[in-house]
């Protein structure tokens, strides 16, 4: 076996266990935002206050909004039930808070790579694309549905220069 076969074969393994990071990463942000959000949805008055103090138009709306946006889309999320669906109203409450509250105490990168809500939006963006994985309600809804090949086919495999060849 050639080193590039060896690299393929490795490869291959990491490939087939993708859902591990999927479903890791969706335990973990969905919880925090579980979390938070309940937090949020029982303390809206304390909510609506800094949403006030924040200057976010009708706060308490918004807090409503933005708590139950994280309790129920933390708890899809664990699920993996329409996993890129709700990623994206949980990157929009990532957008809100880091454009209307964190962005006015950055001073530069090294501010702004230390926040959270990039990073969080980030994991949810990269849940559009990837999806819940095998170990979700996702998946198991879609073989419910007769839908074969539940992931995602993966990624057609580029060559360079095009036509394969090695110049």
């Amino acid at each position: 076996m050639t080193s590039i076969d060896r690299v393929r074969h490795v490869l291959a393994k990491l490939q087939g266990a993708q859902w591990l990071p999927q479903l890791l990463t969706r335990l973990f942000v969905g919880y925090f935002f579980l979390e938070t959000g309940w937090g949020k949805v029982h303390n809206i008055q304390g909510m609506t206050e800094r949403f006030t103090d924040w200057g976010i138009p009708f706060p308490h709306f918004n807090a409503v909004l933005s708590g139950y946006t994280e309790l129920i889309g933390g708890a899809l999320v664990m699920m993996g039930l329409f996993t890129r669906l709700v990623s994206i109203p949980m990157i929009i409450n990532m957008l809100v808070a880091l454009i209307s509250v964190k962005l006015k105490k950055v001073a530069g990168l090294d501010d702004f790579v230390e926040l959270d809500e990039p990073l969080y939006a980030l994991a949810f963006f990269w849940l559009i694309f990837s999806g819940a994985g095998r170990v979700s309600l996702d998946h198991l809804l879609l073989r419910l549905l007769g839908k074969k090949g539940a992931d995602l086919p993966p990624a057609p495999q580029a060559s360079f220069p095009p036509g394969g060849s090695h110049v």
